[in-house]
């Protein structure tokens, strides 16, 4: 019996009709798609009228749910892989999950689209051949160590943050003397997408002026040049 092939696809990082034709097929094709929220997941599928059944695959999953996914995958069935916004892998557990298949010799396709990342990059307008991106900073231990080395980078960094932390973390580079340029991306593609520019202590007095806009989900470009 052949194995199947897992799907590594990109889904909408807030507007629905950021989704490319390849992915929608491929959502139709597939046996089984494993999701990070079945509710969420749901809301992109019904908007397409793509009826599938969903499997929950996420950072809390224990290690037989990855074995049910891999077992299918070897019975032969094809499983697209989502994440409940933007590319599997960044920032989330996807690797994990292709980790596995790839010691399973299962064929492992990419399906590219959306990415904070890529959306935030495109419209930085400062060079970023080369930055790092360092995903979500840490809750409690390693913050302060965590900001220290952004700062001490010399290559721009991108982050992502929450709304609940993201003033306490801006607060927190202004006290270990950061002073430099801050790109602030929020809700990117949706309907109150806003990018925000400016020297620390202006991202500082802006939103502090706008606390009504503290919501949504954030990627930064901390830029270290």
């Amino acid at each position: 019996m052949d194995k199947g092939i897992l799907y590594i696809v990109a889904t909408p990082i807030g507007n629905l009709e950021d989704i490319t034709f390849r992915a929608l097929r491929i959502l139709k094709e597939a046996d089984l798609i494993a999701c990070e929220d079945t509710r969420i997941a749901s809301r992109i599928l019904t908007h397409y009228s793509i009826k599938k059944t969903l499997i929950s695959y996420h950072q809390h999953s224990e290690l037989k749910k990855i074995d049910l996914i891999i077992n299918k995958l070897k019975e032969g069935e094809n499983i697209a892989l989502i994440t409940d916004a933007g590319t599997p892998g960044i920032s989330d557990p996807g690797n994990i999950l292709v980790a596995e298949a790839i010691k399973n010799n299962i064929e492992i396709h990419p399906i590219p689209g959306p990415s904070a990342l890529a959306a935030i990059v495109s419209v930085s307008g400062i060079d970023l051949q080369k930055f790092l991106f360092l995903g979500f900073p840490p809750h409690k231990k390693g913050r302060e160590t965590f900001f220290k080395e952004v700062i001490a980078s010399k290559y721009p960094i991108i982050y992502y943050e929450s709304p609940h932390r993201f003033m306490k973390n801006v607060e927190l580079l202004k006290a270990l003397g950061f002073a430099r340029s801050i790109i602030v991306g929020r809700e990117i593609t949706k309907i109150f997408e806003q990018i925000v520019r400016g020297n620390i202590d202006e991202i500082l007095n802006y939103f502090e002026q706008n606390q009504d806009k503290i919501k949504g989900e954030f990627v930064l470009i901390i830029d270290n040049k």
